[in-house]
């Protein structure tokens, strides 16, 4: 095929346009200091993070795993259960430049999201750190209800990368007045929780349909709000708390309400080992955050 010499000129323009808007789109600041090479692992060192899919929730070994961001934890006053804890955590990449606020993505309403479990996985906590002001530096507060070595995970997506990364630390607390979080899969303040797999039992390395539903005995309307953009959240861990999954519902569109009186919502995992899993649901009913645990055994 051939063109005549206008038709060329008319293209050559439109391809001298087309790579003047992708360098500037290249050149603009984004706000962040860091690129995405701050964020990579040697592979030549072991096993490391790699980027989350968000398509395909699965569960990240993220103890056992080299993570390009470390977190650091420390507390004004020793941990103590029942007692408000005020603590500040800081976040560096492997070559020590701090990860502030800039750095990170807002996902699901927040740049930065903490998961808190205890070794009995009876706590579960879900909070979200502000800056303080210094290089890399974020606070927050949270009142343990259990003694022993909290596992802290940290959710981020860093601006570089656009892709999911996670670090870990412990923290310690010393015994207290603790508070019973309830058992496991029982309904609460009058309403009835499930979580069903479609199939029985899940196995590793199958992807797992999840369905959590939410019932009143007296068949009332239930007032489901979102949360962090979606209407529910489920996060589960192994029994060692190796790692987690953090899923968010296929129903994504907050226009398209659940029924009233009878929501139900479908998540999807894939589980790498066998064993126990606890799997905490947080949901937003009539502008009161709800947290229930359930139990799922994966088998090879």
């Amino acid at each position: 095929m051939s063109f005549a010499p206008a038709e060329r000129r008319q293209l050559a323009w439109i391809t001298a346009g087309a790579i003047v808007v992708f360098v500037t789109l290249r050149v603009l600041p984004t706000g962040t200091n860091l690129s995405h090479m701050d964020f990579r692992v040697d592979p030549r060192g072991g096993n490391s993070i790699e980027f989350c899919d968000p398509l395909n929730p699965q569960f990240i070994p993220v103890v056992a795993a080299r993570s390009p961001v470390a977190m650091t934890l420390s507390t004004a006053t020793s941990p103590r259960v029942g007692v408000a804890t005020r603590a500040t955590l800081t976040l560096k990449t492997a070559g020590g430049k701090s990860v502030a606020v800039a750095d990170l993505l807002e996902t699901h309403t927040r740049r930065l999201h903490l998961l808190l479990i205890d070794p009995t996985l009876a706590d579960y906590q879900h909070v979200h750190p502000e800056p303080n002001g210094e290089p890399g530096g974020w606070s927050f507060t949270f009142t343990p209800r259990r003694a022993g070595a909290y596992r802290v995970f940290a959710d981020f997506t860093p601006a570089a990368t656009a892709r999911g990364l996670y670090a870990s630390v412990d923290l310690e607390v010393a015994a207290g007045v603790e508070r019973n979080t309830g058992e496991i899969g029982t309904g609460r303040s009058g309403f009835t929780f499930a979580l069903v797999p479609a199939s029985r039992p899940p196995r590793v390395g199958q992807p797992i349909d999840l369905r959590f539903a939410i019932s009143r005995p007296d068949g009332a309307a239930i007032p489901l709000e979102p949360v962090m953009g979606a209407y529910a959240h489920l996060v589960a861990f192994d029994a060692t708390r190796s790692g987690f999954a953090h899923l968010h519902p296929t129903e994504a569109d907050l226009l398209k309400k659940p029924d009233a009186t009878q929501p139900a919502l479908n998540f999807k995992l894939t589980i790498p080992r066998a064993g126990r899993y606890t799997i905490w649901a947080q949901v937003n009913i009539g502008g009161s955050e709800t947290f229930v645990p359930f139990e799922l055994e994966v088998v090879e």
